[in-house]
């Protein structure tokens, strides 16, 4: 779809629309981030009320005049409405302001076009745009209307061609489907090989622009790209990660999530998301800083619960990560640690920039998983320095003590899962073993 340099914004509000959990003018600024984010450059933004939607072009015909006139004066190309628009509207105030109109739906289809990298998320994204503009292809043959002709509801040479058009689509539609079920069944056998290792996943989700990639950059030493933009990242990227008992995670980077995400989008990016179902702790991480923030919160709530994850459950594997405190007042600092305290859930306030409050929640993460953890002391032989040092390499060493014969005491926290392998390695060793 082609770009415009010069972009003019409307964000519709109305009593016809469910209330929203943003402000108006909140979601009118997200929008013209949405549009800088793919380099548009903005002449002008502003709210139109819309009390009775027009079937036809959505807007009443004295706004549609004056849109037109101030479209005219800046000379711009690219009307980005931040809310549906159907096809019928798009034709009609694209012919009234001579201008290409694109909704927000559309909009965000043209960032993820723009970010997807690997062959999977341009085949989601493709994916994606594909469904969305099936529905559109009335639109795009208006240049064959002169060619219609026929008796009755015949369309002529126009409708034949949107109807080759309709079955190419289909076509394209099904065999990306084949490919990503391709891409389903190899990311299924990598689960099932991390369950053989086997390593905790850790997924990291949020709304755009709260600082995942940061955070992700901060605590694995990666080098993910990390910018202060929407949608900086779509491609999923892991690293493994050691934790002070150890224990070794895998901590996965997702893609950001938005109010009205385009439902086509959370359908073709199902094989990445299933990452995040699949995990055993999710971070899901906030910008303290943003007024927004509660109402960002649910939105990424209500993409996880068409997930299939209970986020309200007692027991939910999710812990919340309060970022980018380093950009609160002293004040307002204050008061998120407060609200922190006295949270049932308490979450782990951060700054993924400057560092601080990582080690806690890796603690956390720590704590979190290790719920099955078993506590052991061991008095190990003088000459069994390898055993020590397997405590060290793949366990939490808690207290260390060296005896009159030579012998060391250890108290060792060690994961679950590599018990078995503790004890095996005491056998062998000849230490003896206690429960604390």
């Amino acid at each position: 779809m082609k770009r415009a340099p010069r972009a003019g914004f409307e964000q519709v509000t109305g009593a016809t629309r469910a209330a929203p959990l943003h402000s108006p003018h909140d979601r009118l600024q997200e929008a013209v981030g949405l549009a800088e984010a793919i380099d548009l450059h903005v002449i002008e933004s502003l709210l139109v009320p819309v009390a009775n939607p027009r079937p036809a072009t959505l807007f009443g015909t004295g706004k549609v005049e004056s849109l037109k006139a101030l479209i005219a004066a800046h000379d711009i190309a690219l009307v980005i409405i931040d809310h549906p628009v159907s096809p019928i509207q798009q034709r009609n105030l694209e012919r009234a302001w001579n201008a290409k109109v694109l909704d927000r739906t559309g909009l965000i289809l043209e960032i993820f076009g723009r970010r997807a990298r690997t062959k999977e998320g341009r085949l989601q994204v493709e994916l994606a745009h594909l469904s969305y503009q099936k529905g559109r292809l009335v639109r795009t043959w208006t240049h064959l209307e002169r060619q219609r002709g026929g008796y009755g509801f015949l369309g002529g040479p126009g409708e034949a061609q949107i109807e080759l058009d309709r079955r190419m689509i289909d076509e394209r539609i099904m065999a990306i489907r084949k490919e990503l079920e391709v891409v389903v069944r190899t990311r299924e056998l990598h689960r099932k090989g991390r369950r053989r290792v086997p390593y905790p996943v850790v997924a990291i989700v949020g709304y755009t622009n709260a600082g995942k990639s940061t955070l992700f950059n901060r605590i694995t030493g990666a080098e993910v790209f990390a910018k202060h933009q929407l949608f900086a990242t779509l491609d999923p990227t892991m690293r493994e990660v050691r934790l002070k008992s150890g224990r070794r995670i895998i901590l996965s980077d997702t893609v950001g999530f938005i109010s009205d995400l385009p439902t086509m989008l959370v359908a073709a990016f199902r094989a990445t998301l299933e990452e995040v179902i699949e995990a055993d702790l999710i971070l899901h991480v906030r910008d303290i800083s943003q007024p927004e923030t509660d109402s960002q919160a649910r939105d990424v709530e209500a993409v996880l619960t068409d997930l299939g994850i209970d986020t309200l459950a007692a027991d939910a594997p999710i812990l919340e990560v309060w970022n980018k405190i380093d950009l609160l007042s002293p004040v307002t600092r204050e008061q998120a640690m407060s609200a922190a305290r006295w949270s049932e859930r308490p979450p782990a306030l951060v700054s993924a920039v400057t560092g601080e409050g990582i080690d806690a929640l890796l603690g956390d993460i720590d704590r979190r998983l290790g719920r099955g953890d078993a506590i052991l002391e061991l008095v190990i032989p003088v000459h069994e320095g390898r055993l020590l040092n397997w405590l060290y390499e793949e366990a939490e060493v808690l207290a260390r003590e060296a005896l009159d014969n030579g012998e060391v005491r250890a108290r060792v926290r060690v994961a679950a899962e590599k018990k078995e392998r503790l004890l095996a390695q005491a056998r062998r060793a000849g230490a003896a073993l206690t429960p604390v």
